[in-house]
């Protein structure tokens, strides 16, 4: 079973992508931020990922930056969808662009297509660790204690 990380700040959305695509036989992972989803990401390292691009804070794009910028997730693919026109400059940040309003018929094609590719590589690793927080610089033992 693959894991879908879903992402957009719309709750109704991410509640209808949630049932078609779990109807599908996906585990379906929420967030409601960029932020979150790279947490989320983090921890769960999903097959896939579905993020919308205008989102307060953490947009899609900066989100799909930061994951390109850890080893364990710049592999996984990813779809942007918005209803505005993307940079083309940016383009290389996802692999599959759908404009909203999305088309289930579509996501679900998409995201067949994206898993059965993925899952087919040679560079695809399951077992890759999730990177560690790097939050906190590295603070000497001596000085925790």
């Amino acid at each position: 079973m693959s894991t879908i990380l879903l992402v957009d700040d719309e709750e109704d959305a991410l509640w209808i992508f949630q049932l078609a695509l779990e109807s599908q036989g996906y585990h379906v992972i929420l967030a409601n931020s960029g932020q979150a989803a790279l947490s989320k990401a983090s921890r769960c390292l999903p097959d896939l990922i579905v993020t919308d691009w205008n989102m307060p804070g953490t947009d899609g794009v900066e989100l799909c930056e930061r994951l390109k910028y850890y080893p364990a997730l710049a592999q996984i693919p990813i779809v942007m969808s918005s209803g505005d026109t993307p940079p083309k400059e940016k383009s290389s940040l996802w692999n599959v662009f759908l404009p909203k309003p999305v088309e289930l018929s579509a996501l679900e094609s998409v995201i067949g297509s994206l898993l059965a590719r993925r899952l087919a590589s040679p560079h695809h690793d399951t077992h890759v660790p999730a990177p560690a927080p790097s939050r906190w610089p590295a603070m000497p033992v001596k000085l925790l204690f």
